[in-house]
């Protein structure tokens, strides 16, 4: 059977044109939590309220102080939330929205990446551009993909592409007078220039004892039966984020559900907490054995 080449092309064209981000795919939401949702250190609290009412505080600092005549070109704020995954850097910048009575446009990576060469710089101008007309808070979660080291011994186009990206990304931060806040796990694989520009690093660590207390506090129901200390808990299992304590909860819960239980039983709750350290642990080894084969042990 001949091949009709006409009808390939035009599959091809279609999904070319699939594959590239629609304006659409940038559409601003409502914050989803508040200051009042977030349990951190109150020295990594501190910093977030500090960002969170930059707007009402700018005109003493810019006006009244005279910052506008020394800093000309730093009413934009760049802002950079970086840790451990799991510590609350996403739910911090919905509540920096909220606290500035706005909404957050939320990008990730794969809303703007193409395998097309040339069209990621295009989708991340799209972004920028719905923020600015949307008049919301633009946030970059999972940052470190889009704001990594530059490619230095380019061999192939995309390695051109790459940087591509990462100059336009650098020239829109520039022009742009509004915050951008970004989050990452990995902030050791930023690109210098980036950090450079961005005016705040906040670090999130992992909860100590009484932020795991709260936050088990938090995640228990008030109608759910149980037997559960949250002093006790939060005490008897260190390393865990805000995220494996809400998974661990509803875990046992349901398994105690399951098994047709008349209330959660703490130890179904340590059950689950082992489970989510294990898996974490088992997730670490391939890094611990691709170490020990690259210094030739």
């Amino acid at each position: 059977m001949p091949i009709n080449s006409r009808k390939i092309f035009e599959e091809d064209s279609s999904a070319l044109k699939n594959d590239i981000p629609d304006e659409n795919v940038f559409i601003p939401e409502e914050p989803r939590h508040s200051l009042d949702d977030i349990i951190l250190a109150q020295s990594v609290k501190d910093k977030i309220i500090d960002v969170a009412t930059y707007a009402e505080n700018s005109y003493k600092v810019f006006e009244i102080w005279g910052f506008k005549n020394t800093h000309k070109y730093s009413k934009r704020i760049g802002v950079n939330l970086y840790g451990a995954p799991g510590t609350g850097k996403t739910m911090a910048a919905h509540a920096i929205a909220k606290q500035l009575g706005r909404k957050i446009l939320i990008v990730n990576y794969a809303d703007i990446e193409s395998k097309y060469v040339g069209e990621t710089p295009k989708n991340i101008r799209k972004a920028f551009e719905a923020a600015k007309t949307s008049n919301s808070i633009l946030f970059f979660d999972e940052a470190d993909a889009i704001l990594s080291k530059r490619v230095t011994n380019m061999t192939q186009a995309v390695d051109v592409s790459v940087n591509q990206t990462r100059s336009v990304m650098l020239m829109l931060m520039n022009e742009y007078r509004d915050f951008i806040i970004f989050a990452t796990n990995f902030i050791e694989n930023f690109d210098p220039a980036f950090m450079r520009r961005i005016s705040m690093h906040i670090k999130f660590e992992l909860p100590d004892e009484e932020c795991r207390k709260k936050l088990w506090e938090m995640y228990i129901p008030n109608k759910l039966p149980n037997n559960i200390d949250p002093a006790e808990i939060a005490k008897k299992y260190e390393g865990l984020s805000g995220s494996d304590i809400s998974n661990a909860m509803l875990n046992a819960a349901f398994k105690a559900a399951r098994l047709d239980a008349n209330e959660l039983d703490k130890k179904f709750v340590f059950e689950a907490v082992e489970d989510i350290i294990a898996s974490k642990r088992a997730n670490e080894k391939p890094d611990c054995q691709t170490d020990r084969q690259s210094d030739g042990q």
